[in-house]
């Protein structure tokens, strides 16, 4: 069985067919997705799909991508909105949180210091409830990882992963496993092939990003959560494992960092 730590099946580009996705990837062996909410406009959203969908889940935070128009009455009913979900079997971290420094508009000078602000409160809010966190870490592994150093929450992953093995251990020290999907799938990702090749296999988790990232056998196309074996099969393939080894130990390594990750019903 597998489970795919990071997949936005709530996004518009599934339409009306996100229940069926996830029943269509819980037929592969897709034993859990994690759908993480991206702006206040979609806590509801995510909570909703994870009670529909068997074999669901979700996470609740404010995407860096969402933070330029976002508000600190945002954070505060973040908090509030994982006060209530503590109590739901299906919540299970803060995220999708981190930061953005690829998009242009996100490196100008006030929205670093803004969507550092932001990231700093959702650690906050992750240490507070003993969460870990679901990271988005693109051109900025270092100052996320620096936050977290300062903030402690309680572990999670550094999503979509493509650092280097210093900053991995970096990660990994902190409590952290490292994300990998679509991207290792392609022959010319050298150094995320590398990184999935030699990292410690506990240190791993396998996502979609769904659906986005798609794998080298769809891309450009939609991407989904079923297709995560075949991506499972890729990291099999580049570590010489068996695939039944490799989705039970990145299966392992998710509940471990995701502690409250409900079992398949």
């Amino acid at each position: 069985m597998w489970i795919d730590t990071h997949c936005h099946l709530d996004a518009h580009e599934f339409g009306s067919e996100s229940l069926q996705v996830a029943a269509r990837a819980a037929a592969q062996g897709v034993a859990m997705i994690v759908v993480p909410a991206v702006e206040r406009a979609n806590f509801a959203i995510v909570r909703d799909l994870a009670a529909a969908a068997p074999n669901t889940c979700y996470a609740l935070g404010i995407h860096p991508i969402y933070v330029p128009h976002a508000t600190d009455d945002d954070l505060i009913a973040l908090r509030e909105a994982v006060a209530l979900a503590m109590h739901d079997p299906r919540f299970v971290a803060i995220g999708e949180i981190g930061l953005d420094f690829f998009i242009p508009m996100l490196c100008e000078p006030a929205m670093r210091v803004k969507q550092e602000h932001f990231l700093r409160e959702q650690l906050k809010i992750a240490r507070d409830f003993d969460l870990p966190v679901l990271a988005h870490v693109r051109r900025s592994q270092d100052i996320v990882l620096k936050h977290a150093r300062q903030i402690r929450p309680n572990g999670g992953i550094a999503h979509a992963f493509n650092g280097s093995f210093q900053q991995a251990q970096g990660y990994i020290d902190l409590g952290f496993k490292l994300g990998f999907g679509g991207a290792m799938t392609f022959t010319r990702a050298l150094q995320i092939r590398r990184m999935a090749s030699d990292l410690p296999l506990d240190a791993i988790v396998l996502e979609t990003d769904a659906p986005d990232i798609s794998p080298s056998w769809i891309h450009p196309g939609r991407n989904s959560p079923e297709e995560l074996p075949r991506i499972g099969a890729v990291l099999a393939e580049l570590r010489g494992l068996e695939l039944a080894d490799v989705a039970a130990q990145t299966s392992a390594n998710a509940r471990a960092v995701l502690s409250r990750l409900p079992l398949m019903e």
